[in-house]
C-alpha cells in the first residue's frame, strides 16, 4: 500500500542480520564497541584507498550474510552504492558475489535508499532474501571531491570528516527489527554552493522527508524513541531542529545525528562526521544492536545525501540533496 510518498509494507520485511566495519579513528567512538571489524591500518592491507572501500565493503556483506546463517545462494538481491565515480567500491564488490545486483545511488542517503530497495524486493515476493549496503572512505572521497591529502589543505570550521566504515544487513521474512514503512525524498535545493558545508545544504531535505513521512503514516516526533538522521552533523542537525520547528515539528527531545555521535566527543572534528558510511557504520551496529536489545522499540531512520559532482561544483552549480526514511520497529 502507498500513502504520498510512504510505501507501507504488508508482508513484514525485517532485518534479519547486520555487520559493520569502520576505520581506526571511528572505533574511537560510539561505535567502536558495536562494530564487527575495526581497522588498526586505513589501507586495509590494500595498495590503494579505493581498494580499501572495496573491501571494507565486500567484508561487511561477507560478515551480515555469515551471521544470519544464510550462504550466497539464498541472497536474491544486492542492492548498493556507494560515493565514488560510477559507484565503483559496490559494483567491483558486488561482482565477487553470485547474487544478483542492483546498483543505487544517493550519495550519503545511499543506506535508506538501499533498504528501501530490498525491502521492496522482500515485500513485492520477488525476493527472499536481500542485502542492503553502503560504505564510503575519508582518503578516497578527499581524493574526489576536494584536493590531494599530499597538499594537507586546511579544512574550514562548517566542515566535516568522510567516515571511514561499510555496513550491510540481510533483509528478509524473518527478524527481530521490522521494517514498517519507507518514504522516498523530493529533492531539496536551497541554492547552498559551499561543497564543505553539507549540513547546511542537506538539512532541508532532511526536514522535507520528515514532514512528509510523520503526514503520510499519521504519526509525530513523540511516537519514536529516537529520530536519527544520516550526516548533517552538528551544524545541520540545528539548522534541522530550527526548521521542523518554523513548521510545528518539535523533535529536539529525540532527535540524533549519526555525524554528531560517531566521533569521540572531545575530538575537535568541526561538525562530525559524514559520507555514506556514515549511517551505515552507526545503524548497522549501535542502532541494530540497541534495537536487538530491545533497548529501542520505534525508530524513524532519514539518511541524508548530498547529490553534488565535482564537474557540477567546478561548474558554480548549487547542491540538491535528498533524503528516504525507513521507519523501524523491534518485534
Amino acid at each position: 500500500m502507498r500513502k504520498g510518498n510512504t510505501i507501507f509494507f504488508d508482508k513484514n520485511p525485517c532485518i534479519a542480520s547486520y555487520a559493520a566495519v569502520c576505520g581506526s579513528k571511528e572505533k574511537e567512538g560510539i561505535i567502536g564497541g558495536y562494530a564487527d571489524v575495526t581497522l588498526k591500518d586505513d589501507m586495509y592491507g590494500e595498495s590503494t584507498y579505493e581498494k580499501a572501500e572495496r573491501k571494507m565493503l565486500s567484508s561487511a556483506v561477507q560478515m551480515a550474510v555469515a551471521k544470519g546463517n544464510f550462504t550466497e545462494g539464498d541472497i536474491d538481491l544486492m542492492a548498493s552504492g556507494d560515493l565514488l565515480n560510477q559507484i565503483i567500491s559496490a559494483s567491483f564488490s558486488a561482482r565477487q558475489f553470485r547474487f544478483p545486483f542492483l546498483g543505487v545511488y544517493s550519495a550519503c542517503s545511499t543506506m535508506s535508499e538501499s533498504m528501501l530497495v530490498a525491502a521492496m524486493a522482500v515485500d513485492s515476493g520477488y525476493s527472499t532474501a536481500a542485502v542492503a549496503a553502503t560504505g564510503s572512505h575519508f582518503a578516497s572521497a578527499e581524493r574526489q571531491y576536494r584536493y590531494p591529502l599530499e597538499l594537507g589543505c586546511t579544512r574550514p570550521p562548517q566542515s566535516q570528516w568522510t567516515v571511514t566504515g561499510a555496513g550491510a544487513c540481510v533483509i528478509s521474512k524473518k527478524g527481530n527489527i521490522k521494517i514498517k514503512n519507507a518514504t522516498i525524498g523530493k529533492v531539496c535545493d536551497w541554492g547552498v554552493t559551499d561543497v564543505n558545508n553539507m549540513g547546511a545544504a542537506m538539512a532541508p531535505a532532511a526536514c522535507s522527508t520528515l514532514i512528509q513521512h510523520f503526514k503520510d503514516t499519521d504519526t509525530s516526533s513523540e511516537d519514536y524513541d529516537i529520530i536519527i538522521t544520516g550526516d548533517l552533523g552538528a551544524l545541520g542537525s540545528r539548522i534541522l531542529k530550527d526548521l521542523m520547528w518554523e513548521k510545528g515539528y518539535d523533535i529536539s527531545e529525540n532527535h540524533v545525528d549519526c555525524g554528531e555521535i560517531i566521533y569521540k566527543v572531545i575530538e575537535d572534528e568541526f561538525q562530525g562526521g559524514s559520507g555514506a558510511g556514515c549511517s551505515a557504520v552507526v545503524m548497522n551496529s549501535y542502532i541494530f544492536t540497541k534495537m536487538s536489545a530491545g533497548l529501542y522499540k520505534n525508530v524513524l531512520f532519514a539518511a541524508t545525501g548530498a547529490l553534488l559532482s565535482t564537474v557540477s561544483s567546478g561548474q558554480g552549480e548549487s547542491i540538491p540533496c535528498i533524503s528516504h526514511a525507513v521507519e523501524l520497529e523491534g518485534i
